[in-house]
């Protein structure tokens, strides 16, 4: 098989959904190949139909309505939405890999400036219409359903990780608990404010000055921060 081709039998039991359960939400698994015409198509449609039009039109039924195709077309590549939130999520994380080794992992730039980066890209993200309504419908959907709650979990992990890598290298005195003790906060910071700032909120026009606060807030408390104080929270 293809490396980029992806049995959905696999995709459900790496997820621990039971393949006796998703057989019984449509037509028996199949595969989606990434890059094909068919998935892409289908991809951009739940994409838009999340952002668009929120969870709860978040169906196989609309997503294929968005598509232009039929729901049993649809569901032979993609038994359950949830299938295609891992997928988005993953692709996402792999097009913010690809900026930060273009953008922030250059030998150039200071770990100070390489926060101040990643600072910037998210919150400039957050600001963006795709993330702001992306998120907080993942956000609503997660409450309710553990697969796509794990999934998101999964992928604030991997962020976790992105901000670590700059945390440790502007306090190596902190255990690695500590790195992704402080690489949560700068990132529950950002995510925050996004029902404040984000694509169409009360107060978006600010964006641009949190976003220079938050950058030298944030590197001023990781340079600054010791594991005496951290671990006085325990």
């Amino acid at each position: 098989m293809d490396r980029n081709t992806v049995t959905l039998a696999e995709e459900l039991r790496e997820a621990g959904i039971p393949i006796d359960e998703a057989m019984a939400s449509g037509p028996r698994p199949g595969t989606y190949a990434r890059g094909t015409e068919t998935v892409g198509v289908i991809l951009k449609a739940a994409h838009d139909v999340l952002i668009e039009e929120g969870a709860s039109a978040f169906t196989i039924r609309r997503i294929a309505s968005a598509s232009g195709m039929k729901v049993g077309n649809v569901s032979y590549h993609f038994p359950r939405k949830e299938m295609l939130i891992k997928i988005m999520l993953d692709e996402l994380l792999e097009s913010y890999d690809k900026l930060l080794e273009s953008e922030v992992r250059q030998p150039a730039i200071s770990p100070e400036d390489r926060l101040r980066l990643i600072v910037k890209l998210c919150l400039d993200d957050i600001a963006g219409k795709r993330t702001t309504r992306l998120f907080t419908e993942l956000w609503a959907l997660a409450n309710h359903n553990p697969f796509v709650a794990d999934r998101v979990r999964a992928f604030y992990q991997r962020v976790h990780d992105f901000i670590g890598e700059v945390v440790i290298e502007l306090n190596p005195a902190l255990s690695p608990d500590q790195v992704h003790t402080l690489a949560l906060y700068i990132s529950a910071s950002m995510e925050g404010t996004t029902p404040f700032l984000g694509f169409e909120k009360p107060w978006a026009d600010k964006m641009p000055q949190i976003t220079t606060i938050a950058a030298e807030a944030m590197v001023a408390l990781v340079k600054s921060i010791t594991p005496e104080q951290i671990a006085q929270a325990h």
